[in-house]
């Protein structure tokens, strides 16, 4: 078997299931804690971008409906709790969250493989839609691009991290 390759153990766990909420809830509780420690470091939000990565490991694993719980709630309640997004950014950082929710779990779904190259695609089409979808809300196509300029740290953790995490959850 290619050690790049794996076969995906999907859950596509449904809204009125309780386990959806538990699940979804370990997933926000990493987007709660990641993006704190991630500010310990001057412009570390910016930078490594920790709001999306267990929104795409949830969503990648556990399907769209744990995806996208993972990806509302987690900026809502880090905006509630720590002013982190800012609530002018929350708008976009939501958008940006339910599309790699809808990514990752589409792709997982058809491919049913963790793969490099199919959470680089999750990755990639999140920031591409979000980019066009930010430039459009704000008019500023440099401000579209930050999360691609100053992130990029960010979207390779996710890539490289979230691969990581996925391959070693197969094993549970």
């Amino acid at each position: 078997m290619n050690p790049n390759v794996s076969s995906v153990a999907l859950y596509q766990l449904s809204y009125d299931k309780l386990k959806t909420y538990l699940v979804a809830s370990l997933f926000v509780v990493g987007n709660i804690l990641l993006p704190q420690i991630c500010h310990l470091v001057p412009k570390g939000g910016l930078i490594l971008l920790p709001i999306y990565f267990f929104t795409l490991v949830g969503a990648y694993k556990y399907g769209f409906t744990v995806g996208l719980a993972t990806a509302v709630l987690s900026p809502v309640v880090n905006n509630l709790l720590f002013g982190m997004p800012p609530t002018p950014a929350l708008a976009i950082i939501l958008i940006k969250s339910s599309l790699l929710a809808v990514a990752a779990a589409w792709i997982a779904q058809r491919t049913q493989r963790v793969t490099l190259l199919n959470i680089a695609l999750a990755v990639l089409a999140y920031q591409a839609v979000g980019t066009l979808v930010e430039w459009g809300m704000t008019g500023s196509f440099q401000k579209a691009l930050q999360d691609i300029l100053i992130g990029w740290p960010g979207i390779a953790i996710q890539i490289v991290g979230g691969y990581l995490i996925l391959r070693y959850l197969m094993k549970k």
